[in-house]
């Protein structure tokens, strides 16, 4: 594919997910190429520390409940062997070969990406200044810039903290050890992946929540996911806030106002920084929000003109499909096109369980935007296929438009939420209402049936239906 990128030179500072989108798709159109790393490894978060490494340990961790606990009569719980230190190499294993098949394989095939190793810093909107790994100073000039850098835990400054051995995400996913008592700080995604991948791997777990779990969310996701949590043993600690740390004789002491929290290991999942402090936004007067994300438009244009942004390091949602799909557009858009960026539908998935999935507008969320809406809230004791499998913990929850009824969004507490939100996203994307998505035919028995149930409650008492009644 050729196209307006002919004669273009397009500098990418970065080598994750969104940075690779763009390269490829900017080569396909003509432009020359120039990525910049600065770290040891290309590929970004998600393959070497995130999505990949931490899905496997919570499938290996689901896997050890599922023999220790389980729902059926006929099959006796047992307490699983766990070699966490085979665990981690596979995670080692599979992570090098992703990022050998999906990074290194692209930049190996693809001659209109060239990889400089080194740190940039803007010197200007065209100019990059980049200090390489090797020594020495390199300088380029491109026609157009994309910022990828991604993101870094970030670390809050409580006093003591900075002193102490402590685990962000990206150590704590790769540990070949279960702690006897894990700590963690943070109330999010990653804070309530990891305080469950551990409890299931043989820890002791405390999570402390400044407020409640998952507070940025549809209130009873987060309330739901603390029952969960509380049943499986691990501890929630809500409104609670560690005021002081220190570590002596092996022991992390969390100082709290209701007295100290101890254990062994401490994890700090607090959130994710944007990598753009060395840049030297201020250079070109870049505008940044006030966490230093990089603001974009829905082109994934910046404030100036040549520059463009995507992932992590921008105001936008970090996702990994949000920053690949943003390089993509912003490529399209740096060689001549005309490719916005549509967030409306976006769905998002946190792999706990049982796991929590959303997409579009909650109640709230609506009301500020001045939409009246009516909702239903369908437990999953009404869907056949949670009964079937003996899951029932959960619920899902439609939010429509008062009058017309179209789809504004869902929310899901479930097994399989992950696999049901793309229905829904589909649904909201394409405007249908309530009444359309429960006249679908669903297959049975299938999780998503619960979408189809949840719908028809609008008009009808899914308790007075028959068995897969359309």
């Amino acid at each position: 594919m050729n196209g307006g990128g002919e004669g273009l030179h397009i500098a990418i500072i970065g080598s994750g997910s969104g940075a690779f989108a763009a390269a490829i798709r900017a080569a396909e159109a003509g432009a020359r190429v120039s990525m910049i790393e600065s770290g040891d490894v290309i590929g970004g978060t998600c393959v070497n520390v995130g999505c990949v490494p931490s899905k496997i340990q919570i499938r290996a961790a689901q896997l050890a409940q599922h023999q220790r606990l389980n729902p059926f009569e006929g099959l006796p719980n047992h307490a699983p062997a766990i070699e966490r230190p085979r665990i981690a190499a596979q995670q080692h294993s599979r992570v090098e070969e992703l990022r050998q098949a999906k990074y290194q394989k692209n930049l190996d095939d693809n001659p209109g990406i060239n990889m400089i190793r080194g740190r940039a810093r803007f010197e200007d909107a065209h100019t990059l200044h980049i200090e390489l790994r090797g020594g020495g100073l390199e300088r380029i000039t491109a026609d157009r810039v994309l910022i990828a850098t991604g993101a870094s835990p970030m670390i809050p400054p409580i006093p003591g903290l900075a002193n102490t051995p402590y685990w962000t995400s990206d150590e704590a996913v790769f540990s070949d050890e279960a702690p006897e008592h894990l700590l963690v700080i943070g109330a999010s995604v990653v804070a309530v992946e990891q305080a469950q991948a551990f409890c299931r791997l043989g820890s002791k777990v405390t999570i402390l929540a400044r407020s409640t779990l998952l507070s940025g969310e549809e209130p009873h996701l987060g309330a739901g996911l603390t029952d969960a949590f509380r049943a499986e043993g691990i501890d929630v600690r809500e409104h609670t806030q560690a005021i002081a740390v220190r570590y002596e004789s092996g022991q992390f002491v969390l100082e709290t106002r209701d007295g100290p929290i101890r254990g062994d290991r401490l994890l700090i999942a607090t959130g994710r920084a944007p990598n753009t402090r060395e840049l030297g936004l201020e250079q070109i007067g870049l505008a940044t929000d006030e966490r230093g994300g990089v603001k974009v438009d829905e082109h994934l244009r910046t404030s100036v003109e040549t520059i463009y942004a995507t992932g992590d390091c921008t105001d936008l949602p970090q996702l990994v499909y949000v920053a690949a799909a943003g390089g993509t557009r912003a490529a399209v858009n740096m060689t001549g096109g005309e490719a916005r960026l549509d967030l409306s539908a976006m769905p998002a998935v946190i792999f706990t369980e049982p796991q929590v999935a959303t997409v579009g507008l909650d109640e709230g969320q609506a009301r500020k935007r001045g939409i009246e809406t009516e909702t239903r809230k369908l437990a999953l004791d009404h869907v056949p296929r949670a009964l079937a499998n003996f899951e029932t913990r959960g619920f899902v929850k439609l939010v429509a438009e008062a009058g017309s009824h179209r789809l504004l969004g869902v929310q899901i507490l479930a097994a399989e939420a992950g696999e049901m939100i793309q229905t829904a996203a589909l649904a909201v994307h394409h405007g249908m209402s309530v009444e359309a998505l429960g006249d679908l035919l669903f297959p049975y028995l299938v999780h998503v049936e619960a979408l189809k149930l949840c719908a028809q409650t609008f008009t009808k008492d899914v308790e007075k239906l028959s068995c897969c009644a359309g």
